[in-house]
């Protein structure tokens, strides 16, 4: 059972990789955090800024972990902005996980939703066949593309890189790809993290072929393991029952794709 830590743990940055003009990746130590299963996240402070959630990137190096930020809203620019040397808190992993199915299976990520899925995929199976799409706007900002075909060099693999405005790759989202190969492909699983309109067409598309579908939620959480309610979807909470939840629970629930929860906790239509 692992550790999980219910007070941040200072760690130093030890190295920023520029992935695209406006996504990095911190690199830290913690034995903890680079063992998590895939699927589960940590809560990460942003001193005299926020304390956010987020998925551990997996690593090459025994006992490092990162965490992959796209500069956008207050607090992930504020971690984007950090330097080497200078210091975050972390703590959990908190969470559960993606439930690995055997035989080819499908891994759709958009963004940094793609981090949670590369963990998912060093975790695979010998006899997972596994194709890996990863959706971006354009060709600048696509990031994993190596990092990915590393992970799965000793699996039969296909990378599948989708842009919106046709720059690399696929020409369109994810969503649409998917649909192509599934009309021409069979798989036993997929799995698939990233905007949750993007996820919620996945899952009814995954639901309508009877295919196992699991995904893995970004709600607003404040605490991390089930007490402030922020955030609620339905009946459960995200941070502590999930962060994964599979097809026949999402296909019942009132919010997931729909509406969502400001810091107030209003619901706020997508």
């Amino acid at each position: 059972m692992q550790n999980v830590s219910k007070t941040p743990s200072i760690r130093t940055i030890e190295q920023v990789i520029d992935e695209t003009p406006t996504v990095r990746t911190f690199v830290i130590s913690d034995n903890d955090l680079a063992n998590v299963l895939p699927g589960q996240f940590a809560m990460v402070w942003i001193p005299g800024v926020n304390e956010i959630p987020m998925s551990i990137m997996v690593m090459p190096e025994n006992g490092k972990a990162a965490f992959t930020v796209r500069k956008r809203g207050v607090s992930s620019s504020a971690l984007y902005d950090l330097k080497v040397g200078q210091q975050i808190g972390v703590r959990g992993p908190y969470g559960n996980s993606f439930d690995i199915k055997d035989g080819k299976i499908a891994l759709v990520g958009g963004g940094t939703g793609l981090v949670p899925l590369l963990r998912l995929a060093k975790f695979a199976k010998p006899n997972n066949e596994v194709v890996l799409l990863m959706g971006s706007k354009s060709k600048d900002e696509v990031f994993f593309e190596q990092q990915a075909n590393q992970i799965l060099k000793n699996h039969k693999h296909q990378i599948i890189s989708c842009t919106e405005d046709g720059t690399y790759g696929e020409k369109g989202f994810v969503t649409d790809v998917l649909g192509k190969l599934l009309e021409t492909s069979k798989f036993d699983a997929i799995y698939t993290c990233g905007p949750e309109i993007m996820m919620h067409k996945i899952v009814q598309m995954a639901n309508s072929k009877g295919i196992f579908v699991q995904a893995s939620l970004e709600r607003m959480m404040k605490c991390g393991i089930g007490i402030c309610g922020s955030c609620c979807m339905d009946d459960v909470m995200v941070c502590h029952d999930g962060t994964v939840f599979d097809g026949g629970f999402l296909a019942n629930s009132k919010e997931f794709g729909h509406t969502h929860r400001a810091k107030s906790g209003i619901l706020e239509n997508y």
